[in-house]
Protein backbone atom coordinates (compact mmCIF):
# COMPACT_ATOMS: atom_id res chain seq x y z
CA UNK A 1 0.00 0.00 0.00
CA UNK A 2 2.66 2.57 0.07
CA UNK A 3 2.97 3.06 -3.54
CA UNK A 4 -0.15 4.46 -4.94
CA UNK A 5 -1.01 2.13 -8.48
CA UNK A 6 -3.31 4.71 -10.03
CA UNK A 7 -1.85 8.54 -8.43
CA UNK A 8 -4.97 10.09 -11.16
CA UNK A 9 -7.79 8.54 -10.94
CA UNK A 10 -10.93 10.22 -12.05
CA UNK A 11 -13.20 11.94 -9.80
CA UNK A 12 -16.74 13.20 -9.72
CA UNK A 13 -17.84 16.20 -8.07
CA UNK A 14 -20.11 15.60 -5.04
CA UNK A 15 -22.52 18.10 -6.09
CA UNK A 16 -22.91 15.75 -9.02
CA UNK A 17 -23.38 12.40 -7.18
CA UNK A 18 -27.09 11.20 -7.16
CA UNK A 19 -28.50 11.30 -3.88
CA UNK A 20 -31.71 11.74 -1.66
CA UNK A 21 -29.70 13.37 0.96
CA UNK A 22 -30.87 17.54 1.91
CA UNK A 23 -27.71 19.27 0.73
CA UNK A 24 -26.72 21.14 3.95
CA UNK A 25 -27.46 24.91 2.76
CA UNK A 26 -24.99 27.73 3.77
CA UNK A 27 -26.98 30.06 6.72
CA UNK A 28 -26.65 33.14 4.49
CA UNK A 29 -29.16 31.70 2.05
CA UNK A 30 -31.79 31.10 4.59
CA UNK A 31 -34.45 33.40 4.52
CA UNK A 32 -35.63 34.42 7.96
CA UNK A 33 -38.00 36.88 8.59
CA UNK A 34 -36.57 37.55 11.90
CA UNK A 35 -33.23 37.64 10.56
CA UNK A 36 -30.40 37.87 13.75
CA UNK A 37 -33.08 37.56 16.16
CA UNK A 38 -34.60 33.77 14.89
CA UNK A 39 -32.82 32.31 17.97
CA UNK A 40 -33.78 34.19 20.36
CA UNK A 41 -37.14 33.57 20.32
CA UNK A 42 -39.21 30.58 21.28
CA UNK A 43 -41.31 28.60 18.44
CA UNK A 44 -44.97 29.47 19.73
CA UNK A 45 -46.96 26.14 20.00
CA UNK A 46 -50.19 27.59 20.22
CA UNK A 47 -50.79 28.24 16.83
CA UNK A 48 -51.06 25.03 15.88
CA UNK A 49 -54.61 24.01 14.73
CA UNK A 50 -56.30 21.67 17.13
CA UNK A 51 -58.56 20.59 14.22
CA UNK A 52 -55.73 19.22 12.26
CA UNK A 53 -56.25 15.17 11.42
CA UNK A 54 -52.04 14.63 10.61
CA UNK A 55 -51.54 16.07 14.26
CA UNK A 56 -54.06 13.79 15.94
CA UNK A 57 -53.30 10.07 14.74
CA UNK A 58 -53.89 7.20 17.27
CA UNK A 59 -51.53 4.46 17.43
CA UNK A 60 -54.18 2.13 16.02
CA UNK A 61 -53.59 4.27 12.80
CA UNK A 62 -50.06 3.21 12.80
CA UNK A 63 -49.05 -0.20 11.27
CA UNK A 64 -45.57 -1.56 12.73
CA UNK A 65 -45.32 -4.85 10.81
CA UNK A 66 -45.36 -2.86 7.63
CA UNK A 67 -42.41 -3.30 5.75
CA UNK A 68 -40.58 -0.26 4.80
CA UNK A 69 -38.88 -0.67 1.14
CA UNK A 70 -35.83 0.15 0.83
CA UNK A 71 -34.41 0.63 -3.07
CA UNK A 72 -31.08 1.26 -5.03
CA UNK A 73 -30.84 4.89 -4.17
CA UNK A 74 -30.98 4.27 -0.71
CA UNK A 75 -28.26 1.28 -1.26
CA UNK A 76 -26.14 3.89 -2.65
CA UNK A 77 -26.82 6.93 -0.05
CA UNK A 78 -25.06 3.47 2.25
CA UNK A 79 -21.95 2.36 0.17
CA UNK A 80 -20.82 5.98 -1.77
CA UNK A 81 -19.59 7.66 1.17
CA UNK A 82 -17.11 4.63 2.27
CA UNK A 83 -13.48 5.83 1.40
CA UNK A 84 -11.12 4.73 -0.32
CA UNK A 85 -8.21 2.74 1.13
CA UNK A 86 -5.71 4.65 -1.38
CA UNK A 87 -7.11 7.76 -2.20
CA UNK A 88 -8.83 10.51 0.29
CA UNK A 89 -11.94 10.29 -1.78
CA UNK A 90 -15.16 7.98 -1.69
CA UNK A 91 -15.92 5.34 -4.02
CA UNK A 92 -18.84 6.84 -4.94
CA UNK A 93 -16.63 10.40 -6.04
CA UNK A 94 -14.16 7.66 -7.73
CA UNK A 95 -16.71 5.91 -9.77
CA UNK A 96 -16.06 2.99 -8.15
CA UNK A 97 -19.54 2.35 -7.09
CA UNK A 98 -22.19 3.36 -9.47
CA UNK A 99 -26.34 4.25 -9.29
CA UNK A 100 -27.07 1.61 -12.10
CA UNK A 101 -24.76 -1.06 -10.78
CA UNK A 102 -27.06 -1.70 -7.87
CA UNK A 103 -30.00 -4.17 -8.24
CA UNK A 104 -32.49 -5.23 -5.68
CA UNK A 105 -34.52 -8.73 -6.40
CA UNK A 106 -36.79 -10.69 -4.18
CA UNK A 107 -35.74 -13.82 -3.56
CA UNK A 108 -38.77 -14.71 -1.80
CA UNK A 109 -42.18 -13.07 0.09
CA UNK A 110 -39.43 -12.39 3.12
CA UNK A 111 -36.15 -12.54 1.55
CA UNK A 112 -34.64 -9.92 -0.72
CA UNK A 113 -31.08 -10.27 -2.34
CA UNK A 114 -28.84 -6.90 -3.50
CA UNK A 115 -26.05 -7.30 -5.78
CA UNK A 116 -23.74 -4.38 -5.94
CA UNK A 117 -20.93 -4.46 -9.62
CA UNK A 118 -17.91 -2.48 -8.05
CA UNK A 119 -15.77 -0.98 -10.64
CA UNK A 120 -12.44 -0.56 -9.81
CA UNK A 121 -10.48 2.62 -11.26
CA UNK A 122 -7.74 0.53 -12.62
CA UNK A 123 -7.79 -3.34 -14.10
CA UNK A 124 -5.46 -4.30 -11.69
CA UNK A 125 -6.21 -2.50 -8.48
CA UNK A 126 -4.89 -4.74 -5.86
CA UNK A 127 -7.22 -3.29 -3.11
CA UNK A 128 -10.13 -4.63 -5.49
CA UNK A 129 -11.32 -7.41 -2.41
CA UNK A 130 -10.15 -4.99 0.57
CA UNK A 131 -13.08 -2.43 -1.66
CA UNK A 132 -15.65 -5.66 -1.76
CA UNK A 133 -14.94 -6.01 1.73
CA UNK A 134 -15.88 -2.86 2.57
CA UNK A 135 -18.80 -2.87 0.71
CA UNK A 136 -20.22 -5.96 1.99
CA UNK A 137 -19.05 -4.90 5.72
CA UNK A 138 -21.03 -1.51 5.70
CA UNK A 139 -24.39 -3.23 3.91
CA UNK A 140 -24.61 -6.06 6.08
CA UNK A 141 -24.26 -3.86 9.09
CA UNK A 142 -26.93 -1.65 7.44
CA UNK A 143 -29.63 -3.35 6.06
CA UNK A 144 -32.08 -4.99 7.87
CA UNK A 145 -31.82 -9.36 8.60
CA UNK A 146 -34.31 -9.74 5.02
CA UNK A 147 -31.52 -8.82 2.90
CA UNK A 148 -28.76 -11.63 1.32
CA UNK A 149 -26.00 -8.84 -0.35
CA UNK A 150 -23.73 -9.41 -2.79
CA UNK A 151 -20.55 -8.03 -4.00
CA UNK A 152 -18.89 -8.52 -7.12
CA UNK A 153 -16.67 -6.92 -9.64
CA UNK A 154 -18.30 -5.97 -12.45
CA UNK A 155 -17.30 -7.96 -15.37
CA UNK A 156 -14.52 -6.69 -17.44
CA UNK A 157 -13.06 -4.53 -15.51
CA UNK A 158 -10.62 -6.44 -13.42
CA UNK A 159 -8.14 -8.31 -14.95
CA UNK A 160 -8.47 -11.20 -11.87
CA UNK A 161 -12.42 -10.32 -11.31
CA UNK A 162 -13.25 -13.97 -11.14
CA UNK A 163 -10.90 -14.67 -8.55
CA UNK A 164 -11.65 -11.65 -6.75
CA UNK A 165 -15.44 -12.35 -6.84
CA UNK A 166 -14.90 -16.25 -6.18
CA UNK A 167 -13.34 -14.75 -2.50
CA UNK A 168 -15.69 -11.87 -2.18
CA UNK A 169 -18.61 -15.08 -2.49
CA UNK A 170 -17.15 -17.10 -0.29
CA UNK A 171 -18.54 -16.92 3.11
CA UNK A 172 -15.85 -18.94 5.23
CA UNK A 173 -13.11 -16.49 3.67
CA UNK A 174 -15.00 -13.61 4.12
CA UNK A 175 -15.44 -14.68 8.00
CA UNK A 176 -11.41 -15.82 8.24
CA UNK A 177 -10.81 -11.72 6.53
CA UNK A 178 -12.81 -10.02 9.08
CA UNK A 179 -10.91 -12.14 12.27
CA UNK A 180 -7.81 -10.38 10.52
CA UNK A 181 -6.71 -7.82 12.99
CA UNK A 182 -4.54 -5.80 10.25
CA UNK A 183 -7.60 -5.92 7.73
CA UNK A 184 -10.65 -4.95 10.18
CA UNK A 185 -8.06 -1.73 10.90
CA UNK A 186 -8.29 -1.11 7.63
CA UNK A 187 -12.00 -1.44 6.80
CA UNK A 188 -12.63 0.75 10.13
CA UNK A 189 -10.79 3.52 8.60
CA UNK A 190 -12.36 3.00 5.24
CA UNK A 191 -16.55 3.00 7.02
CA UNK A 192 -15.45 6.43 9.24
CA UNK A 193 -16.31 8.20 6.74
CA UNK A 194 -20.08 6.84 6.10
CA UNK A 195 -22.74 8.88 7.31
Amino acid sequence: MAEIQNANPTIRNASDLPTRRRRTSSPSTKKDPLGLFASTIPSSTYLVDPFDAALHTSESDSDDDTVEPIDEQEIYDLISTISDPEHPLSLGSLAVVNLPDIHIKPLSRDLQAVLVEITPTITHCSLATVIGLGVRVRLEQSLPPRFRVDVRIKEGTHSTGDQVNKQLGDKERVAAALENAQLMGVLRKMLETCQ
